[in-house]
């Protein structure tokens, strides 16, 4: 059962139990939908100085929007354009800490500056990503990469 908590701890204290909270909202949970709208949501709580988080999940040669919290954003990204596509081509994590920098960057929301974006998988299957813009530069650190990793883990096993 899910428990809202204050963030008290530690940075990686505070990261472990939002796993915690994660995995409380999705291990019963079978729609694949609520429990990416309730990752992106938790996420947007639990996270500081962000404009957008959420999800994109691969369809074909296309990364198509899924759940997010924040402004309006790109319905549809081709693999390799962008930091999100290039991350699905290279199926790796890209940190980005001045998207202005990178080369072929889709300025979904122009008052984005720093991007991190994860694979996520499912069954051993790349479905898709998590992406985090902040208007921060800077913003994301191998830290939150560690974590938001596992995180990514986590949700993937419920997906």
């Amino acid at each position: 059962m899910f428990n809202g908590s204050l963030y008290t701890g530690t940075r990686e204290e505070n990261y472990t139990l939002l796993i915690k909270q994660l995995t409380a909202l999705v291990e019963d949970e079978r729609s694949r939908i609520a429990n990416l709208a309730n990752a992106s949501a938790l996420l947007q709580q639990f996270l500081e100085d962000i404009n957008w988080v959420g999800f994109y999940l691969l369809e074909g040669d296309e990364l198509v929007l899924g759940p997010f919290q924040g402004k309006p954003a790109c319905t549809r990204i081709a693999v390799g354009r962008g930091v999100c596509g290039t991350s699905i081509a290279r199926k790796e994590a890209i940190l980005v800490d001045d998207v202005h920098q990178f080369p072929g960057h889709i300025a979904c929301d122009s008052a984005s500056n720093s991007e991190m974006v994860i694979p996520l998988y499912s069954g051993g299957q790349l479905i898709g990503l998590l992406d985090i813009d902040s208007p921060l530069f800077s913003r994301f650190d191998e830290t939150d990469l560690q974590y938001l990793t596992i995180f990514t883990e986590r949700l993937g096993e419920y997906l």
